[in-house]
């Protein structure tokens, strides 16, 4: 099997979505993942914010990613997210990790970072409940 970051990198670029957005892998280890994504005035919302629903994409793909370097493929079943304060940043990087690893759930958790500069501000945090996939036959 890759390493967790060749094998994210893989999934990553099978995406549309993540390509259209911009999402990079920065580090993953079992259970841990981060992303990235780079400000752009397209993801904004009409205030000039991230909007909320690139906030929720990267809240769910990072953990995700973090879930699948321990139990391989996996979907959503259900995943919160709390907006802290506005989204303004450079760049934005979700840092997620698994809180409990299971055959039938993945229970993981994520913060949300702007980054201007060398300044980091936590903008918001989520949890995703996620679920194992049967490997293809």
């Amino acid at each position: 099997m890759n390493d967790p970051m060749t094998q994210l990198q893989a999934i990553n670029e099978t995406s549309a979505f993540n390509r259209w957005t911009g999402f990079e892998i920065i580090c993953a280890s079992a259970g841990r993942v981060e992303i990235s994504m780079q400000w752009r005035p397209e993801v904004a919302q009409y205030s000039g914010y991230l909007h909320a629903g690139l906030i929720g994409a990267l809240i769910d793909t990072a953990c995700g990613y973090a879930a699948t370097t321990l139990v391989g493929r996996v979907m959503a079943s259900h995943f919160s997210v709390n907006c802290l304060r506005p989204a303004v940043g450079e760049h934005f990087r979700a840092r997620a990790r698994v809180v409990k690893p299971g055959k039938r759930q993945v229970f993981t958790t994520c913060e949300l970072f702007a980054i201007t500069g060398e300044k980091e501000t936590l903008v918001a945090t989520g949890e995703a409940l996620l679920v194992p996939l049967a490997a293809a036959a």
